[in-house]
């Protein structure tokens, strides 16, 4: 890449829960490399999104959302996870949802206080306010005090505000060629993203509670001919669950495959064939060696 104006760099996006920041790395990345769920701790794992432009790339680390309560050891991972993710970037984003600021979002702010770089706040969902007029007021409240390069308003799920966006964040990167190919769009697996399909149907299916006791594993990731062969197990924490995922005669886990596959072979561009398995191990997540060996990391 010989264009001196070309920036590329890291950036952190950064927010509690369900502010659709996942949804903001979809769309800028422009495919969906990141689940999403109406659900808190949909994204679990950090993750790499890749979006390159004309005149830079961004790759945006999608991490979990910043949780004040600390019970579980699943939320102490995941609060680790969101805060490693900003070492070594060049900019972050935190993400908010419009018309809300709660003590999660200062939980999250505080978090990129001693980052050292420069900070966008991104309000997120303004097609769902109500009252437009309240827009302003909530802006200048939210940013009174507190130090922000640049805001934003967007829609990520409409794709609105964000040209405006990239065009803040490329000049906040260094100046330097891609730092990925330009047809990367993540840095996982695939073998990751069918665990991560997976899992997206299980929060999308399942009641409020049972979710979060749920974790994939890809037992088996073949390739053969032009198809993907892929065995994913779902881990449960008590029978009475297994029975709730499975369904009558098989039907839910049978639904939640299907969706997954779909998406699998929207993003890997050829057949799968995907089996799926519901194991019980007691208490995985409460207990950190047990979510270390299923691939979560801090």
């Amino acid at each position: 890449m010989t264009n001196p104006n070309y920036h590329a760099g890291h950036v952190a996006v950064i927010g509690r829960p369900n502010v659709g920041k996942s949804t903001l790395i979809n769309a800028l990345v422009g495919t969906k490399v990141s689940i999403t769920s109406d659900r808190p701790q949909t994204t679990r794992h950090r993750l790499l999104g890749i979006a390159t432009f004309e005149h830079g790339q961004v790759a945006l680390v999608d991490t979990p959302g910043l949780h004040g309560a600390q019970n579980k050891a699943m939320s102490r991972v995941l609060n680790r996870a969101a805060r490693g993710a900003l070492e070594g970037v060049d900019a972050a984003i935190l993400v908010v949802e419009a018309g809300r600021w709660d003590n999660e979002d200062t939980l999250a702010f505080d978090a990129l206080k001693n980052a050292n770089v420069p900070v966008l706040l991104v309000v997120n969902k303004t097609d769902k306010l109500r009252d437009r007029a309240a827009l302003l007021p909530y802006l200048a409240e939210v940013t009174e005090g507190r130090d922000f390069a640049s805001v934003h308003p967007v829609s990520a799920l409409r794709r609105k505000g964000l040209d405006e966006l990239v065009q803040v964040v490329l000049p906040l990167l260094p100046e330097q060629p891609p730092l990925y190919p330009e047809d990367d769009v993540t840095d996982r697996s695939m073998r990751f993203l069918s665990a991560e399909f997976v899992r997206e149907q299980l929060m999308r299916q399942l009641g409020a509670e049972l979710p979060y006791a749920t974790a994939v594993e890809i037992e088996r990731f073949e390739e053969d001919g032009a198809m993907f062969r892929i065995g994913a197990v779902i881990w449960v924490e008590r029978e009475s669950q297994k029975a709730i995922v499975i369904g009558k005669g098989g039907a839910r886990l049978r639904a939640i495959g299907t969706k997954a596959r779909v998406q699998m072979e929207k993003l890997f561009d050829r057949k799968v064939f995907l089996e799926t398995w519901v194991r019980v191990r007691e208490g995985w997540s409460n207990d950190e060696a047990a979510l270390r060996a299923l691939g979560y990391q801090d």
